[in-house]
This record gives structure tokens, C-alpha cells and sequence, in this order.
């Protein structure tokens, strides 16, 4: 089944009614939205010493085992429970580098918190309002439309892109960050933001 000939309500209700035979299928539409936003807490929080795949790919296998416990029937009920698997999976993380072994609730419920706000954040803060999608694409989470693009920009577009509005750096910073000159920066994300904006008009025709 191809993932773009039904939409995430209708592969939840597959998946629901048929066991999670095509629960695989529906996760596979949001590993770019959760590798973006596993990147972020781990940039925040240990500083690159993780993979963000590997939590994706743990977050995964966690929503296989329990898939079961999911009663929501929307994308957005989906992926705001992927997100609290994720939270859990970064805490875990979190506790095995520092060497504890008590559960941290509190952290997880933190964790869960800042994945919202970055998820807000690429969901409504990245483009202006002028370029929000149309109707039939706003029926899609815009979040992970935009993640997905993002993972097909080249690099140094995607870059700059995350580091200026996800990671909230100054353009000073994301030059010093990205090893380039500061004219060179605002220039970069000048033309970024214009084919992010290119490809999104794209997904409306």
C-alpha cells in the first residue's frame, strides 16, 4: 500500500482493526517530523552524544508494543502519543549518561512539554501566514508536511533553517555555529526560506 494513496485517519483505522498490520506503514510517515525533533532535546541536552535515528527507531518499537493502549483516532492524537513515547525514550537516555536508574517522571513530563512547544514552533512559526498551506493540505499536520521538507533541502538550507527558527539562534550564532561569515549567513537563509517556500507551494498544486 502506497503511504500517500489513503490518509493517516484511514491507515489508524487499518491499523487498529487489522492488528497493527499497517501500523509499520503509518509510522514511516512521521520519522522525519521525530528525527527533527529527537535532534533538537538532544542538541539542548547531551550535546550530539546520541543518534537521533536510533531514539526514533526505539520510539517505534515502543509504539508496536504498545499499540494497544492508543485510543486516538486523528493524526494529531497520534502524534502527540509518539511524542510522549519519544519524551520517555530521551529521558531513558538521559538517565543511562548520568548513571541513575530511578524513572524520572518529572523529567519525561519536561521532555514531553519542550517537544510540543518545538513541534508549535514548525508547525505554525516557521513560514508566514501568507504561506500557509491550502485547505486540502491543512487536513495534513503542517509540522511534519514542513519537517518532511526540510529533510529534502540540501544541507546547509536545512541548516540554517533549524538552527535560526527551531533552535532560536541569533544570526551571529548560527554564523559561529555553521563556520561562515555573517553576510554569508543571512544570505544562506535568505535563499533557504525561498525554496522551503517554493517546495511548499509545490505541495499545494
Amino acid at each position: 500500500m502506497q503511504p500517500d494513496a489513503v490518509s493517516p485517519e484511514q491507515l489508524l483505522a487499518l491499523a487498529r482493526d487489522q492488528e497493527g498490520q499497517f501500523l509499520g506503514t503509518l509510522l514511516e510517515l512521521y520519522r522525519g517530523y521525530l528525527t527533527l525533533l529527537a535532534r533538537l532535546q538532544l542538541g539542548r541536552r547531551l550535546q550530539g552524544k546520541a543518534d537521533p535515528a536510533d531514539l526514533v527507531q526505539d520510539t517505534f518499537l515502543e509504539a508496536h508494543q504498545n499499540w494497544g493502549r492508543f485510543r486516538g483516532t486523528t493524526e494529531g492524537e497520534f502524534l502527540h502519543w509518539l511524542r510522549r513515547i519519544l519524551a520517555a525514550q530521551i529521558a531513558d537516555l538521559m538517565r543511562r549518561f548520568l548513571g541513575t536508574r530511578r524513572r524520572d517522571v518529572r523529567l519525561e513530563r519536561e521532555l514531553a512539554a519542550e517537544l510540543d512547544r518545538s513541534s508549535d514552533i514548525l508547525d505554525g512559526g516557521l513560514l508566514a501566514k501568507q504561506d500557509s498551506p491550502s485547505h486540502q493540505v491543512a487536513q495534513r499536520e503542517q509540522g511534519v508536511l514542513l519537517a518532511n521538507m526540510l529533510a529534502g533541502l540540501p544541507d546547509d538550507y536545512r541548516e540554517v533553517l533549524i538552527l535560526r527558527h527551531l533552535e532560536g539562534l541569533t544570526f551571529p550564532e548560527v554564523a559561529q555555529r555553521m563556520g561562515r561569515t555573517l553576510d554569508a549567513v543571512k544570505s544562506l537563509w535568505t535563499r533557504a526560506l525561498g525554496r522551503l517556500r517554493h517546495s511548499l507551494n509545490g505541495e499545494h498544486k
